[in-house]
């Protein structure tokens, strides 16, 4: 998205410069300028970043509860050379992470169940949910404690569709496993359904501070500017109506 924006700029510029309008032109070349420096030295990807993901952590606070629901929510998934759907770069994290949160809580005497959320939106073959529950099977979680909501498009659709099945299983603890820059929009889809779960996060990422532009910073920017881009429409078309309305009954306790 930003090199698309900052080639358009430079096609802007070269129009503006033929059509005679020099100050223009320059006007927007530095504009670009700056936003290459900004977005891809680092300082306004790392800023976005940061208030992304800023005071979620890897452990939720103890105890554990008699009846504990672990959600992770999925990343999408990729083909491997082989044909095989597999999680993605921002998927192994969010495993570990619920896996290790599995173990923690049943050590701990609890019942546990980790709750794969996400469907197929690349059309890869498989949902995220069934890809993601291989690997937590492979980690030690067992099927008797893993449910699959396999129908979910995207993050509000994970909200809408685990809503039944926390529903039906009535936990007094929820977890909401995810990317860090990610839950700061999931929790907010979450609680217009009434589910105010506790964030752990599966990954950090950071900005990668530099003289020169690096497409790791231009990527992260594009990430971050996603989530942007959600908080804003949900409010938005909370304004305009367009959303379902809000289920102000809570599901569970409010995140301790």
């Amino acid at each position: 998205m930003s090199l698309t924006v900052l080639g358009i700029l430079v096609l802007l510029a070269c129009g503006l410069a033929w059509l005679g309008w020099r100050r223009s032109a320059v006007a927007v070349l530095v504009l670009t300028l700056a936003g290459v420096v900004a977005v891809g030295d680092g300082p306004l990807t790392g800023w976005m970043l940061d208030r992304l993901q800023a005071g979620y952590t890897m452990q939720p606070p103890a105890p554990w509860a008699q009846r504990n629901v672990i959600l992770l929510l999925g990343a999408g998934t990729v083909r491997n050379a082989a044909g095989q759907a597999e999680p993605p770069l921002y998927g192994y994290g969010r495993i570990a992470r619920a896996a290790a949160l599995y173990r923690q809580c049943h050590a701990a005497g609890g019942d546990c169940k980790v709750l794969a959320s996400g469907g197929d939106p690349l059309h890869n073959g498989h949902s995220e949910a069934a890809v993601y529950g291989d690997l937590l099977l492979a980690l030690g979680v067992p099927a008797s404690d893993l449910i699959l909501e396999q129908r979910s498009l995207s993050t509000w659709q994970n909200a809408q569709f685990s809503r039944p099945l926390l529903l039906a299983y009535q936990p007094q603890r929820v977890l909401l496993v995810s990317s860090g820059l990610h839950l700061r929009r999931s929790l907010l889809y979450f609680a217009h359904f009434g589910i105010r779960p506790e964030p752990v996060r599966g990954d950090l990422v950071r900005a990668v501070p530099s003289w020169l532009p690096q497409a790791w910073n231009a990527a992260l920017f594009d990430a971050a500017l996603h989530e942007y881009i959600g908080l804003v429409r949900y409010r938005v078309y909370n304004a305009l109506g367009k959303n379902t309305p809000p289920i102000t009954a809570p599901l569970i306790p409010a995140a301790r």
